[in-house]
Parts: structure tokens; C-alpha cells; sequence
């Protein structure tokens, strides 16, 4: 399990917006059909490192959801598209959201099931 100290920053709530952070693609992940987005972020503030996954495994709007988890400057260059789930699921906390979950966000831990 990675852990990530928090520092009380806005970009730990889950609640976050997304104009907090600037983003680059970092690719899709296409292993096993799930056609994720993989995105890095960067607090404007703390400037530290996330990486958020965004599927949609139903097509439909409301089966959209997302994940993000913090990734330390030192590991952020072996995270790809197609490694970025499993990275975020080794992490001690990582938020997730989405209209899968009625547009909320919460914190969660460990592995993440795509299909549901």
C-alpha cells in the first residue's frame, strides 16, 4: 500500500474542482475494453501530482465514473494509461465520482471494479 501524507490542501477534498488542478492527457487505457481516459493533474495550489481515470463502461451517461489518486513526483513516470487503475488501487485513499454515483464524491480504498 502506497501512502500519501496529506497536507490539507483543497485538492485532497473530494469535492475538488477541476479548475483547481491543471490537466494533460496522459493517454487511453484500452486493455480488456475499458477505454479509459488517463489524465495527469496538477494542483494549482500545492502543486502535487494526481492521476484520474475516467470510463464510461455502459456508454450511457449515467455509467460514467472516475478515480484519482496522488502520485509522487519520483513515481509518476512509470504510471501509463494502461498501469494507472492499478496504481491508484495500491493507494492508502484516492477519490472517486461520477454519475454513476449520483454526481457525488467520496474517498475510497483498494480495488475498483470497472464493470460496475
Amino acid at each position: 500500500m502506497i501512502k500519501m501524507q496529506k497536507l490539507g490542501c483543497a485538492c485532497e477534498k473530494p469535492n475538488a474542482s477541476y479548475t483547481e488542478f491543471r490537466t494533460s492527457s496522459l493517454g487511453t487505457d484500452q486493455t480488456h475494453g475499458k477505454n479509459a481516459e488517463v489524465s495527469i493533474q496538477q494542483c494549482k495550489l500545492c502543486q502535487r501530482i494526481w492521476i484520474l481515470y475516467a470510463f464510461n463502461p455502459d456508454l450511457t451517461p449515467e455509467s460514467g465514473k472516475w478515480y484519482k489518486g496522488m502520485v509522487s513526483k519520483k513515481d509518476r513516470p512509470q504510471i501509463t494509461p494502461e498501469n494507472a487503475l492499478e496504481y491508484i488501487e495500491s493507494l492508502e485513499w484516492y477519490v472517486y465520482g461520477g454519475e454513476f454515483f449520483g454526481s457525488t464524491t467520496a474517498f475510497g480504498a483498494g480495488k475498483i471494479d470497472f464493470l460496475i
